[in-house]
C-alpha cells in the first residue's frame, strides 16, 4: 500500500510554517565564513516531512546512484573528466558520498546541520580556487548531480508506487539541497580568495623589498616567492620614483590602471613602482597621478633594480632643483650625462675649485661672462663671429674676451685633458648654478630687443 506524505508525526525540529510551505521566516544567508542558515532550514524541513522508512527502502539504490553522478558529472564538466585518483579522486568521491548520505540522514528526522559535513563543501570551494577555476564548474557538478539524483528517485519512486504529493515534495527538496550545498562552497570559495589576496599582498610587498634590497636576494628565492605572489619575473625591470601626494591622502594607487606584473612600494619617503614595460605600464596610470611627477629609472637586469631606482631618485632630486627640465613625467635614459656629471657633488666641486681658480679674483659678472665664453670656445672650438652669434654678443667682445682666457688659463687651453677638466667643470657650473647664466642672457635678450626697436 503507497506510504502517505505526512502519515507519520513530523518531527519538533521541523517548524509549522516550513512544513506548510510558508518559507517566510527563513533567516538570510550568513555571510562569507559564517553558518548557512537558509537553504539548510528549507531542504532539512523537506527531507523532515518525508517517511523515515523510505530510507531503507532506497538505500540499495545509493551505489548506482553515487556512480551515476560522478559519470555524469565528469562527462558534463571537462575539468573534472580525469581518473579517479589521488587527491581530486578522494575529493570527488566524498563530495558525492556525503552529499547522498546527509540527505539519508535527514529524512524524517531533520536536525541542526553538522558543520563537518558543511566543512566538507566549504573545502570544495576552496579547493575550486586554489585550483585557479570560477565556481562555475563546481555549479555546474551540483546541478547535474541533482537532476541525476531526481532521475534516479523519480524512477524508483513509480516503480514503489509513492503518491505523486510526496515526489514532489522530494524533488524541491532536492534543488533546496542544490542551493544549500552551493552556498556552502561560496563561503569556501570567497574565504579562500580573501585569504589568498592578504597572502599575495604580503609577497608582493616582501618581493620588492627583495629586488631593491643591496645586495638582492637569490633569484632561486625571487622566483619562488614571485610564484605565490603571482607576479611573472622578467628579464629587465625599471623602478619609476613618484612624488609623494600633495594634499596629504593615501599614496597607493589602485583601480584598473595598475597591471598585475607592476609591484608597489608605497612605504618608502618616494613611493615607487617596479615595471616591466614603464612605456606600456605607465599609461593607464596618467590619470591616477594628478599631477604627480613620474621618473623613470634606467632599465636594468632584475638583480640592478636598485641600481634604476637610485638612479631614478637621484633625476627627481634634479629635477625638484631645476637642474633637469620639469615635467610629468621623466626618463633617466634622456638625461645620461647629467646623471653621470653631477653623480657626486663633492668632487665635482673640488673639480671646480681646482680648475677655475684663475677666475677667483674676478667679479661675480666678469666670471660669469668669462665662462660662459670658454665655454662656448671649448664646445664649438669656433672662430669669433661662430661664438659671438651663438652667445648673442659682438664678435669684437669675443676676441677681447679670449685675450683675457688666454691670459687667465695659459698653456692649458692647449692640453687636451686640461680642456677636458675645464669643459666638465663648466658643465658641472653651469648646471649647479644656471641663475647667473640666465639673467646675463635675460639682461642681453632685452637689450637686443630694446635696440631693434629704436632701430625701427
Amino acid at each position: 500500500m503507497p506510504i502517505e506524505l505526512g502519515s507519520r508525526p513530523a518531527p519538533s525540529t521541523v517548524r509549522k510554517d516550513q512544513r506548510k510551505g510558508n518559507h517566510s521566516a527563513i533567516p538570510a544567508p550568513a555571510g562569507p565564513g559564517g553558518r548557512v542558515s537558509v537553504q539548510d532550514d528549507r531542504a532539512t524541513a523537506l527531507w523532515a516531512s518525508l517517511p523515515r522508512e523510505l530510507v531503507a527502502r532506497f538505500r540499495p539504490m545509493v551505489g548506482q546512484l553515487t556512480q551515476d553522478m560522478i559519470r555524469e558529472i565528469q562527462r558534463a564538466v571537462p575539468a573534472y573528466a580525469q581518473p579517479l585518483e589521488g587527491h581530486f579522486g578522494a575529493i570527488m568521491v566524498a563530495g558525492v558520498e556525503q552529499s547522498v548520505l546527509r540527505i539519508l540522514d535527514t529524512i524524517g528526522i531533520g536536525g541542526a546541520p553538522d558543520e563537518n559535513w558543511a566543512n566538507v563543501f566549504r573545502q570544495l570551494g576552496r579547493v575550486e580556487f586554489g585550483e585557479g577555476r570560477s565556481l562555475d564548474c563546481l555549479q555546474t557538478a551540483y546541478r547535474v548531480g541533482g537532476r541525476v539524483a531526481w532521475r534516479h528517485l523519480a524512477a524508483w519512486g513509480q516503480q514503489q508506487r509513492l503518491p505523486t504529493a510526496m515526489l514532489t515534495v522530494a524533488a524541491e527538496a532536492i534543488f533546496a539541497y542544490v542551493d544549500e550545498i552551493s552556498t556552502l562552497s561560496i563561503e569556501g570559495y570567497t574565504a579562500a580568495q580573501a585569504q589568498s589576496v592578504g597572502v599575495i599582498e604580503r609577497c608582493r610587498r616582501r618581493l620588492v623589498e627583495l629586488i631593491l634590497s643591496e645586495p638582492p636576494a637569490s633569484m632561486a628565492t625571487i622566483t619562488k616567492l614571485a610564484a605565490t605572489a603571482r607576479w611573472r619575473v622578467p628579464d629587465q625591470v625599471a623602478v619609476v620614483v613618484l612624488e609623494p601626494a600633495g594634499d596629504g591622502g593615501g599614496e597607493e594607487l589602485t583601480g584598473p590602471g595598475l597591471h598585475e606584473d607592476v609591484l608597489t612600494d608605497f612605504d618608502g619617503d618616494l613611493p615607487c613602482l617596479v615595471m616591466s614595460d614603464p612605456q606600456r605600464q605607465l599609461r593607464g596610470l596618467r590619470e591616477q597621478l594628478r599631477g604627480r611627477r613620474a621618473v623613470i629609472g634606467p632599465m636594468v637586469s632584475l638583480r640592478e633594480a636598485a641600481t634604476s631606482l637610485r638612479w631614478a631618485r637621484r633625476a627627481m632630486n634634479l629635477v625638484h632643483r631645476g637642474i633637469i627640465d620639469d615635467g610629468p613625467v621623466t626618463w633617466c635614459r634622456d638625461h645620461l650625462s647629467t646623471l653621470w656629471l653631477l653623480a657626486d657633488e663633492f668632487l665635482v666641486r673640488e673639480l671646480l675649485k681646482r680648475t677655475l681658480a684663475p677666475l677667483t679674483d674676478l667679479t661675480v659678472k666678469q666670471r660669469a661672462r668669462t665662462a660662459e665664453t670658454l665655454l662656448a670656445w671649448l664646445e664649438t672650438r669656433g672662430s669669433a663671429p661662430e661664438i659671438a652669434e651663438r652667445l648673442q654678443i659682438h664678435p669684437q667682445t669675443v676676441r677681447y674676451r679670449m685675450r683675457q682666457v688666454e691670459k687667465l688659463f695659459g698653456d692649458q687651453l692647449s692640453d687636451p685633458d686640461s680642456r677636458l677638466d675645464l669643459e666638465i667643470a663648466l658643465r658641472a657650473h653651469r648646471l649647479l648654478w644656471p641663475t647667473e647664466r640666465g639673467q646675463e642672457v635675460q639682461a642681453r635678450g632685452a637689450a637686443v630687443r630694446e635696440t631693434a626697436a629704436r632701430a625701427s
